[in-house]
C-alpha cells in the first residue's frame, strides 16, 4: 500500500467515532499494537526532542524501504507515534519525504491534542523525515 492509501484507510477508520473520547481510546489501542523498539535502541540519541513525554524512534533501511520501530512513557503519545509508524514504515525514502501529513489535519488530531503535543506530533514527523532524508542521502552515496 502507499502511503497516501494507508493514510486515506487512517482517516476512514476515525470518522467512524462519533466523539473526541472515542478517538482517544481508539488512539491508545492503536499505541498497544505498535511495533516495540529494542531496549538497546532506547538511547538519549533517538529520543525525540520536543516531546512532553519520552519517544523513542528507531529506523532501518530493509532492502529500499525503512522500517520504523518507537516507544513512549505515555500511552496517548504512544498511540500517535502508532499511527505515524502505520503510515511511514516498510516504504520508500524518497516517498516519506515527499509525502503530505495532511491526514493529521483530517482527523482531527492536531487540534485535539495540548499545545505541548502537538509540538511533540510535529517533531515525530520531523523525524520520520530526517531518517528518510539520511537513508535517501545515504543511497545516492
Amino acid at each position: 500500500m502507499t502511503i497516501k492509501d494507508i493514510q486515506n484507510e487512517i482517516i476512514d477508520e476515525f470518522s467512524m467515532f462519533d466523539d473526541w473520547m472515542q478517538r482517544y481510546e481508539y488512539i491508545i489501542e492503536l499505541g498497544k499494537s505498535l511495533p516495540l523498539i529494542k531496549e538497546e535502541y532506547k538511547t538519549d540519541e533517538n529520543l525525540i526532542k520536543g516531546c512532553q513525554s519520552k519517544v523513542w524512534l528507531q529506523g532501518e533501511q530493509n532492502d529500499d524501504k525503512i522500517v520504523f520501530t518507537a516507544d513512549s512513557d505515555a500511552i496517548l503519545t504512544k498511540g500517535i507515534i502508532a499511527i505515524l509508524i502505520r503510515a511511514f514504515s516498510n516504504q520508500k525514502a524518497s516517498d516519506i519525504i515527499n509525502a503530505d501529513t495532511e491526514f493529521i489535519d483530517e482527523i482531527g488530531l492536531k487540534e485535539h491534542l495540548s499545545a505541548t503535543r502537538a509540538n511533540g506530533l510535529v517533531s515525530m514527523i520531523k523525524n520520520i523525515k530526517m531518517y528518510a532524508l539520511a537513508f535517501d542521502a545515504k543511497n545516492k552515496n
